[in-house]
């Protein structure tokens, strides 16, 4: 009965009780309540209660690594990486899942990079076989990753499909009869969507493992935007926005309209397992019809609220992987706004980025931004101050995030810059036109003194920079030229 009744006090409740009497401390220290309290505070999840001798330690220590790693971000503290393949010419597109980094570039080649290991390596994935003997392969236009899957599209409408399980030869491969507009990959699962002219098509494969066509729709438009619905049971649901219309496309239903204003394109689109959030363009100002971002119900197709009046258009929204009933914008009035769901007004304004706002993502603490003048900014959220930030070259394009690593890529508009290689069959690209991809670690186990850094494993040509606040086991700033 005691056992009960402590089942319903915190931390700080279990540790008053266990100065009370012996009696009390042996029943506040039990491991089944520290479990418990483990648990509901999110760490350890997948752990069973005989894993750990001692709950309350196990605890203790999650909370002191959570302190010191939000202490890391702050003072950025940590290890940075350049993720680059100088054979790939310029890059075209990046995503990443999980801490594996995907890549394509304009020589065809496709990319992989574990960021979860310290010395990881990038191996290609093959295109199929054979292909590779009838000239050169045409540009990558868009790549995506799940924890299965790694998918790129070609700019000739090729479709590859790769296993992350079973080695760098596709298992799955199709072609369109036109260029790919939008590519999407569901977050779990192995349902794939491809828009091309006005068609959409959404392949996955059967209980028996044999790829097919799902389905198949005939839009009107051209489709701008492409995303699946996450954590749908049976067949995959997806959501298109083509100019000034979006669609809900389920499997074996006519498309239905889920929004058309005409004359009022979408400019962005996120979508959550119940939830679509996209960004619509207004008149204008004299018509008192500002930019938006809609909120629409996914069950009932209904418009829910919506947020914002801007004169800039919103060029990017994350819904999916911001905090329940939180949405986070980018507008290309150089603001990222964070919204409440509930409330239907913003919580906060950050004056970001001079060239506008291309990419965001949030937690519950901090903001990330990137921006067309190729800025990666992270905010503290509640205090509305920017941290710190780094620059590079070309637009940021992708940026995902976890509570310990950091992935972001600039992306060049140009993928066949003038002047790029000294002669045309020259396989480099000058690094000015490339882009780079920048992976950053704030784990602590990553400032072991065994750990070497990649500033510390330098060939001592580049010219010397800031530390990152990284106390060097070598001595890079004292080296005698000779």
């Amino acid at each position: 009965m005691a056992l009960k009744i402590f089942q319903y006090l915190g931390r700080t409740e279990l540790g008053r009780c266990a100065q009370v009497s012996r009696t009390w401390k042996i029943l506040a220290e039990d491991e089944v309540l520290w479990y418990r309290l483990c648990q509901q505070e999110g760490y350890l999840p997948d752990a069973n209660i005989s894993d750990c001798s001692c709950w309350k330690l196990a605890l203790q220590d999650c909370r002191a690594k959570e302190c010191t790693l939000r202490t890391n971000w702050k003072n950025r503290i940590g290890a940075v990486s350049q993720l680059q393949y100088e054979l790939g010419k310029v890059l075209c597109d990046v995503h990443s899942c999980d801490g594996v980094a995907i890549a394509g570039y304009t020589s065809g080649d496709v990319r992989l990079w574990d960021t979860r290991t310290w010395d990881y390596t990038a191996p290609i994935l093959e295109p199929v076989h054979g292909s590779a003997d009838s000239g050169p392969q045409p540009h990558v236009s868009f790549v995506r990753i799940n924890s299965s899957l790694a998918v790129a599209a070609y700019e000739d409408g090729t479709v590859n499909v790769w296993s992350l399980m079973i080695g760098r030869e596709p298992i799955h491969h199709y072609q369109h009869n036109q260029r790919i507009q939008a590519l999407a990959l569901g977050l779990e699962g192995a349902a794939i969507a491809t828009a091309s002219g006005f068609q959409v098509k959404v392949e996955s494969p059967d209980d028996r493992g044999y790829w097919q066509t799902t389905a198949q729709f005939e839009i009107q438009k051209l489709v701008n935007f492409l995303h699946l619905v996450p954590d749908v049971v049976g067949s995959p649901v997806t959501i298109a926005a083509a100019e000034d219309m979006v669609y809900l496309l389920k499997a074996e239903e006519p498309g239905k309209v889920l929004h058309s204003v005409y004359g009022q394109p979408v400019t962005c689109l996120d979508v959550s397992a119940s939830e679509a959030a996209f960004g619509v363009k207004g008149f204008g100002w004299l018509l008192n019809e500002t930019n938006k971002i809609l909120l629409y119900n996914l069950e009932t197709g209904q418009c829910l609220t919506k947020l914002g009046s801007s004169l800039g258009d919103f060029t990017c929204a994350n819904l999916q992987n911001s905090p329940p009933w939180m949405l986070v914008t980018g507008n290309k009035d150089r603001r990222v706004r964070v919204y409440d769901l509930r409330r239907s007004k913003s919580l906060c304004s950050l004056y970001a980025h001079h060239l506008g706002v291309s990419a965001v993502q949030m937690d519950d603490w901090k903001i990330v931004s990137g921006g067309e003048e190729g800025l990666v900014c992270v905010w503290d959220q509640r205090m509305g101050t920017k941290l710190w930030e780094m620059h590079a070259r070309h637009p940021v394009r992708h940026i995902w995030f976890n509570t310990h690593s950091l992935i972001t890529a600039n992306i060049p508009d140009e993928k066949n810059p003038r002047g790029a290689s000294i002669m045309d069959d020259d396989l480099t690209a000058h690094r000015r036109h490339r882009g780079i991809i920048y992976a950053y670690e704030f784990s602590v186990d990553q400032l072991a003194r065994e750990s070497v850094l990649p500033i510390c494993r330098s060939s001592y040509d580049e010219v010397t920079g800031y530390n990152y606040n990284i106390g060097l086991a070598v001595p890079y700033d004292n080296i005698l030229v000779t």
